[in-house]
């Protein structure tokens, strides 16, 4: 299948609580739009550069170790920082899609709403990290958070997976309250049904942005 060519770069991000299938949903478009000839990156926060594989194991799998809230964003904007100018501002710069399985929202949720670490500090220190980039599309997946949690923990559990229910639900609640705040980026899918019935609501959602940034002919 010839390749096919964007006018732009389009960066694409996957969000929810813990059960919702993002890893899952992300990684079947990425799929899909390979397959269509589109070039494209995937990548997860944190993660996808090699310093952000090893912050990624102190952050999830760090065994009877006491992560702070504060400590906590400062080692997600770190492993930010790091994959925004090794991967994702160079793929954009090549006119890819970058999907990537979270992103900065994630951080207002869990270590904002959820560990109610004030939402200045973090803004103040996500521009630095981010370099002021922002997804052209944001999916968020909302499920119940007792059903998320259900599911998460029945594959094993990290340390953000463990922490208890009423934070959960304060993330949830803070993604919703994003996604009110930016509606025309932020597309709330709820999950139900099948896998497939939830992947196309979530190409139709991407379909409508590569629609804008698609050269002609």
């Amino acid at each position: 299948m010839a390749k096919k060519s964007l006018r732009k770069g389009i960066f694409i991000t996957f969000e929810g609580g813990e059960g919702c299938g993002k890893t899952t949903q992300s990684k079947l478009l990425y799929d899909y739009l390979m397959k269509r000839g589109y070039a494209c990156v995937y990548t997860r926060e944190p993660g996808g550069t090699a310093a952000g594989e090893l912050i990624r194991q102190v952050l999830l799998h760090s065994k009877d170790t006491h992560i702070t809230d504060l400590a906590e964003l400062f080692l997600f904007e770190a492993s930010r920082a790091q994959i925004v100018e090794e991967v994702i501002i160079p793929a954009l710069k090549d006119k890819r899609i970058v999907i990537c399985d979270r992103f900065n929202d994630a951080t207002f949720s869990y270590q904002g709403y959820g560990g109610k670490v004030a939402l200045g500090a973090i803004k103040s220190l996500d521009d630095i990290a981010t370099l002021g980039l922002k997804p052209d599309l944001t999916i968020l997946l909302d499920i119940d958070t007792l059903t998320g949690l259900e599911r998460a923990r029945s594959k094993g559990t990290d340390r953000m997976e463990k922490k208890d229910v009423a934070y959960h639900k304060r993330v949830r609640s803070g993604y919703l309250k994003l996604a009110a705040k930016e509606p025309k980026r932020i597309k709330v899918v709820k999950v139900r049904g099948a896998i497939s019935q939830t992947q196309d609501i979530v190409r139709r959602e991407v379909e409508v942005v590569i629609r804008k940034y698609k050269r002609a002919g």
